[in-house]
């Protein structure tokens, strides 16, 4: 039995799938995304460790509410924790639950390919988040390549497992036309994206850092307006379209 350092859950989830969902948010994140909203998911160990048995038993309590969604696991990063979210999906699989990962692919890499394999065995969809297209500017924003993210997307593609990407896009940092083009040409080439999510920048976690005692690193970047994200998307929009033209 595997056990997995667990930051919180939400019985009721709207926003991390489809359908009404259990998600469970890990504990430990290696990247450092600037506008992070759950800083206090960095850590990893911090809390106390939970079986994949107490997960379920947890879903089971309200089991009834969720008969079109499932249990989605988010973080943190998930996959920092591989063999526990592997477990609880193949645990909630045998048992008919529809599984969903959130994740940014951090972590990602061919050399583990085995176990990644029997992750996605039992994972229904993936909700993939791609934080910059261009290597440098994801290094400046997140503190790590997106090397992982887009090789986890190529292996997704490559084994039919459905995706839905989301974008943050933050004025200034991820709304430039050409790097949403080349987003839009990324995912253009992929075949098994249902869905594209882009999600205006917000300052909901700005507590959490006051609290932690920690700088926020976007003080005063002004929130991004719905009119924006909706020019945002179809620029990413036009680049698929050019891509499959």
């Amino acid at each position: 039995m595997t056990e997995g350092y667990i930051h919180s859950t939400e019985s009721f989830g709207t926003v991390d799938g489809p359908g009404v969902r259990f998600v469970v948010f890990l504990q430990g994140c290696p990247m450092r995304c600037k506008y992070c909203h759950n800083p206090d998911t960095w850590e990893f160990l911090k809390t106390r460790p939970v079986s994949a048995d107490e997960i379920i038993a947890e879903y089971e309590k309200n089991r009834a509410f969720y008969s079109n969604g499932g249990i989605t696991v988010s973080g943190g990063e998930p996959m920092c924790q591989l063999s526990f979210v592997t477990e609880l999906f193949s645990k909630a699989k045998k048992l008919g639950i529809h599984t969903c990962l959130d994740t940014s692919g951090a972590g990602f890499s061919y050399e583990n390919e085995k176990s990644f394999r029997e992750l996605i065995r039992h994972t229904d969809l993936v909700l993939l988040d791609i934080k910059h297209i261009d290597e440098d500017f994801h290094i400046e924003l997140c503190g790590k390549s997106n090397k992982g993210t887009l090789e986890f997307a190529h292996f997704l593609d490559e084994s039919d497992v459905p995706v839905w990407i989301r974008h943050v896009v933050v004025p200034g940092i991820t709304d430039d036309r050409e790097s949403l083009l080349a987003l839009g040409r990324f995912i253009g080439k992929l075949k098994n994206v249902r869905a594209l999510d882009v999600l205006p920048y917000h300052t909901l976690g700005v507590s959490k850092y006051h609290e932690l005692g920690i700088p926020y690193p976007l003080d005063g970047v002004p929130l991004l307006s719905e009119s924006d994200a909706a020019k945002a998307r179809n620029f990413i929009l036009q680049g698929i379209k050019e891509t499959r033209a």
